[in-house]
C-alpha cells in the first residue's frame, strides 16, 4: 500500500511546508489563515493554464447565492459537465485554492467544469456543505444550455471534496436524481470511524491529528453526525445505486485505507469501481503540479480525464 519511502519531488513540497509557521492548523487564527492561504493561492495561480473561457458567477444555493467558477474548453461544444469539491477539511479551502487543477481537468477532460464555494465550518457546520455541494449539482444538470453542456455529468473532488462528491452521488442515487454518471474521489475523507491502520502510521504528515479532530470537530460537531450516511456514505446501508466510480489514495495519507475500504464497499454492492493507490505519494498531491511541485499531479489528472472520457463514451485525446 506504501512505496519503500516517499517520493523525492513529494518529500521536497513537504520540506517547504515544514517551513511555514502554520501547524497546528487548529492553533491559528482562522481568520488570518484564510486570509494568508488566499494570498499564497494568488502567487500560485499567477499565469496559469490557458483554458477556453472562465466566469465566477452565483446561483440560487440553499442559504442564498452560492459561489461558483465556470471553466470552458476550447471550442463551441456541447461538453459534459463535471461539478467539482474542493477539499480542506471543510474549514478551509476556496475557489482559488484549486484552481490550477480544475484548469488542468477542463484541459485534459473537455469537460465543462463547475468549481463550487461551498459554506464552511464552524461557521457553516454539516449539513451546510452537503446542502450547497447538491445544489450546485442539481443546477448544472437544469442548466445545460447555460454550461454549453450536453446532458452528461460526473461530481468530482478531493479529500473533503471527495467526501461530498461521494454523498452526492448517493443522494441522487436516492431522490432520483440529478442523473451523475460518474464520480472521482481523491483521497476522499471516507470511512472515517474504526481504526485504520493508515491513520496511525501517517498522521503527522501533511495531516497533524490536532488538524484531523479540529476538522472533525468544526465540521461534524458530534459523533453522532459521523454516523450520518451524508457525512460518512461509508455509513450508508445500500450503495448499489450510485454511479460508478474511479477512487485514488495515496500512500503516505492518513485517509487512505478509508478511501480503500470505500472502494471495497462499492464493488460489493455491485458498484463498478477503479481504484489506485499512489504508494509514494502524500496528502495533498494533485494540488501540486509543475514547477516546483510534483508531476505525479499530472499523471493523477490524466487519469481521472481519460476516466471521465471513456465513462461518457469519447474519444481520448493526442497529449503532447
Amino acid at each position: 500500500m506504501q512505496a519503500p519511502e516517499i517520493h523525492p519531488q513529494a518529500r521536497e513540497y513537504l520540506d517547504r511546508q515544514e517551513r511555514l509557521p502554520l501547524y497546528p492548523l487548529r492553533d491559528r487564527n482562522l481568520r488570518f489563515l484564510r486570509s494568508l492561504m488566499r494570498v499564497t493561492d494568488w502567487f500560485q495561480n499567477r499565469n496559469p493554464p490557458v483554458v477556453g473561457s472562465t466566469e465566477d458567477r452565483t446561483i440560487p444555493g440553499p442559504a442564498g447565492d452560492l459561489p461558483v467558477r465556470l471553466y470552458r474548453p476550447d471550442g463551441d461544444g456541447p461538453f459534459p459537465t463535471v461539478v467539482f469539491f474542493h477539499g480542506g477539511g471543510f474549514v478551509l479551502g476556496s475557489l482559488g485554492s484549486h484552481d490550477l487543477f480544475c484548469r488542468h481537468l477542463v484541459r485534459e477532460s473537455g469537460c465543462v467544469v463547475v468549481s463550487v464555494d461551498y459554506r464552511l465550518a464552524p461557521e457553516h457546520p454539516f449539513p451546510a456543505a452537503v446542502e450547497d455541494a447538491y445544489a450546485a449539482t442539481e443546477w448544472a444538470a437544469a442548466n445545460v444550455e447555460t454550461l454549453s453542456g450536453d446532458g452528461r455529468l460526473a461530481v468530482v473532488g478531493d479529500s473533503a471534496g471527495g467526501n461530498l462528491a461521494a454523498v452526492v452521488s448517493l443522494l441522487a442515487a436516492e431522490r432520483g436524481g440529478p442523473d451523475v454518471d460518474y464520480q472521482a474521489l481523491v483521497y476522499p475523507g471516507v470511512g472515517i470511524t474504526g481504526e485504520r491502520p493508515s491513520a496511525e502510521e501517517h498522521t503527522g504528515i501533511v495531516l497533524l491529528e490536532e488538524d484531523l479532530e479540529w476538522f472533525r470537530e468544526s465540521y461534524f460537531g458530534s459523533d453522532l453526525n459521523l454516523r450520518n450516511p451524508y457525512a460518512d456514505p461509508f455509513q450508508a446501508e445500500d450503495l448499489s445505486g450510485v454511479a460508478p466510480a474511479t477512487i485514488i489514495t495515496a500512500g503516505f495519507d492518513p485517509l487512505r485505507d478509508g478511501g480503500k475500504a470505500y472502494a471495497e464497499r462499492l464493488v460489493a454492492d455491485g458498484v463498478p469501481v477503479r481504484y489506485d493507490n499512489y504508494d509514494d505519494m502524500i496528502h495533498g498531491f494533485a494540488t501540486a503540479p509543475g514547477a516546483n511541485g510534483i508531476d505525479r499531479a499530472h499523471e493523477l489528472v490524466a487519469q481521472i480525464a481519460d476516466d471521465l472520457r471513456d465513462a461518457f463514451g469519447l474519444e481520448a485525446e493526442p497529449r503532447e
